[in-house]
């Protein structure tokens, strides 16, 4: 009888690229997230003081240039302008987990893909079914569906937990797999009456974009004004503009030349990023985020079927999502848990994942836009978001001696080298 192979341990140890990569990406989500959370209680603040009003003119102020149809608000210009650079980072973040990173192969893209999977189909059925039995609108199935990432990774830091590289990895391939999963259901369920030339208009610049990736062509000169030119085409075709960011960030060249220190999808996440994390989601939470908080309103968020559906979906749903997807796939797959690690840790992490701010409070906005249900749900997005952050700090808190000894084992670097001790015992830090 032949020796079984062995099997591949999940949330063990990365490969020094990998590591290096995840790294910086989590040191722009990190401080970015942490500007999101100030965004997040400005708003709030400000939408329930005397200078509400205010609030609502600078929110609802239109801009923009009429006969290209771009005439938008203020909060329009952000969720639809400013997001499209945030998943435009997100296309760049899913090319390179597809050509270099955790996703390359199916081995290894199982697991995390079938947990975000789980992550996004059971969080909708639990607002299907809250909705089906208080007779409320479908409308918003979606929204619980999808991880904030940044958000996610602010509250680790507030926590101060020493959480290992391989579990924040594993949290950003979810988030990433849900990014993707979010720009699809948005792309086909959320779109208005079709503009068949403008789209025509905007897939003809895909292809100069992509053209001019593949021959190579340097210059940033080329890339914004078709790539301003391709995100208005969207928006005038009637599909969600934020689109033309992942469709931009898929095209990308991932993999660099001999001649070039980075790829252009490296640059142009290096560049991107801290904009993105920094500028652009913020701002966009600071006029998506300000709802009434008043007794009566969150009386209307825990006796609407729909908001009840979206925090129904967030809590209970992500938790039972991420968690069986991720323990079904390691038990029918080769992958066996880090023996370091347990599965108390993968359930923090699916509480953590029920984090869903940017991309629900989106997609709360297409589905319910400028109706009082919407502000419910809006409501319910941040008082789900909080009451997992809660859920997950009392989880992780309870391992963190754990999380500590294995961070300073992963990060000891007694000869100064720059490569810690632990991929020099391994030989992993060329792998």
């Amino acid at each position: 009888m032949a020796d079984t192979p062995p099997r591949t341990p999940f949330l063990g140890l990365l490969s020094w690229p990998e590591r290096q990569a995840v790294t910086r990406a989590l040191r722009t989500e990190t401080v970015g997230g942490l500007v999101l959370l100030a965004a997040a209680v400005v708003a709030l603040v400000w939408a329930n003081t005397p200078l509400s009003g205010a609030y609502t003119t600078i929110r609802d102020f239109h801009f923009g240039i009429p006969a290209l149809g771009l005439d938008l608000s203020v909060g329009h210009w952000t969720s639809d302008g400013l997001l499209t650079v945030f998943f435009l980072v997100a296309g760049i973040e899913l090319k390179r987990e597809l050509v270099v990173g955790s996703l390359r192969t199916p081995a290894t893209a199982a697991l995390p893909v079938i947990a975000a999977v789980c992550g996004m189909a059971v969080p909708a059925a639990f607002y299907a079914v809250t909705v089906a039995a208080g007779g409320g609108s479908m409308d918003g199935w979606a929204v619980p569906m999808a991880t904030d990432i940044a958000f996610a990774l602010a509250v680790l830091a507030v926590m101060s937990t020493h959480l290992p590289t391989a579990l924040r990895a594993f949290l950003l391939t979810l988030a990433v797999v849900d990014d993707l999963g979010a720009i699809l259901i948005i792309a086909i369920f959320f779109t208005s009456d079709l503009n068949y030339w403008a789209l025509a208009g905007a897939f003809a610049g895909l292809v100069v974009f992509y053209v001019l990736q593949r021959q190579r062509v340097k210059g940033w000169w080329w890339y914004v004004p078709l790539g301003l030119a391709i995100w208005a085409l969207l928006y005038n075709g009637g599909i969600h503009a934020t689109v033309a960011g992942v469709a931009m960030g898929l095209i990308l060249r991932t993999v660099r030349d001999r001649d070039e220190e980075e790829a252009p999808a490296e640059r142009t996440g290096h560049l991107l990023h801290p904009l993105s994390a920094g500028v652009c989601v913020p701002l966009f939470a600071l006029f998506a985020a300000g709802v009434s908080v008043s007794g009566d309103a969150l009386g209307k968020v825990f006796t609407t079927p729909e908001p009840l559906g979206v925090i129904a979906g967030l809590v209970a749903g992500k938790i039972l999502g991420i968690f069986a997807g991720t323990y079904l796939a390691a038990r029918f797959t080769r992958a066996r848990l880090n023996p370091d690690l347990a599965w108390a840790d993968v359930l923090a992490l699916a509480t953590l994942a029920g984090i869903g701010f940017t991309v629900a409070l989106l997609i709360g906005e297409l589905a319910f836009p400028g109706t009082a249900v919407g502000e419910h749900v809006k409501a319910a997005v941040l008082i789900a978001s909080l009451t997992a952050a809660l859920l997950a700090a009392l989880l992780l808190r309870r391992r963190n001696a754990v999380y500590r000894r294995l961070y300073e084992e992963e990060n000891l670097d007694e000869d100064a080298d720059g490569i810690p001790d632990v991929y020099q015992r391994t030989g992993s830090s060329s792998t």
